[in-house]
């Protein structure tokens, strides 16, 4: 995949992964001037794992956004359908369960998990409403999910820096950094078309999640959205 045809076929965008993993950490930090850790740390504080809580992690990649559940005393399951990815994290992190799957087909029971989390991944699946019904499937009733996704900056005139950012210097800055920089065009395009934070909220709720709300970040080029499965 060389540019961002926007249907997002699975094995494309897979095989699109599996060609950045070595590098997919690192670029990100680069690209995202070193905000994606502050980023990764709020999922941890929104999602509120437990001790002895289960927690899924889809589109893990690597298992670096994993690694905060662990550390809170979580049962995680990262999940991700590049298998390039999987095969670089459990390299790196052996100790993790890593999962290959498909975020519209779970291999997992319904009522599985206490939470739910997937973070800049689900602009990425093909069947965004099938991926958000999939999670309330395998989420235990009382559960939560927490999105975190590029999202749509609230000021204007930012907004319009942003997007030039987007398409003219990330390129060139992927170039210099990660194994694959079309990949990153593709990215860039992703975000460019994903719906703002009132849209992705009504489709969340469409999906049957409650008490559905978001907060931004970083001005709103990340949102966090969180939603809960009812008891009854």
């Amino acid at each position: 995949m060389t540019r961002a045809s926007l249907d997002k076929q699975p094995h494309e965008v897979a095989a699109m992964f599996d060609d950045v993993a070595a590098k997919y950490d690192r670029t990100n930090d680069v690209l995202s001037l070193g905000q994606a850790r502050a980023w990764r740390r709020a999922v941890a504080e929104a999602v509120a794992a437990q001790p002895g809580q289960t927690v899924l992690d889809l589109g893990a990649g690597t298992g670096t956004s994993s690694l905060p559940f662990v550390e809170a005393g979580a049962d995680v399951v990262p999940c991700d359908f590049s298998l390039g990815m999987l095969t670089e994290g459990k390299a790196r992190h052996p100790e993790l369960a890593l999962t290959a799957g498909d975020a519209t087909k779970l291999p997992f029971a319904d009522n599985s998990f206490d939470a739910v989390t997937i973070s800049f991944a689900l602009r990425n699946v093909q069947d965004t409403d099938a991926a958000l019904s999939e999670l309330y499937r395998v989420t235990k009733p009382g559960g939560r999910v927490v999105i975190c996704e590029f999202s749509t900056p609230t000021w204007t005139p930012f907004r319009t820096v942003y997007t030039e950012y987007l398409m003219r210097a990330l390129p060139p800055v992927a170039t210099a950094v990660s194994s694959n920089p079309d990949a990153y065009v593709y990215l860039a395009e992703s975000i460019r078309s994903w719906p703002d934070q009132p849209a992705l909220a009504a489709r969340l709720q469409q999906a049957a999640w409650t008490k559905v709300a978001w907060r931004n970040l970083t001005g709103g080029i990340v949102a966090l959205h969180r939603g809960f499965k009812p008891t009854a």
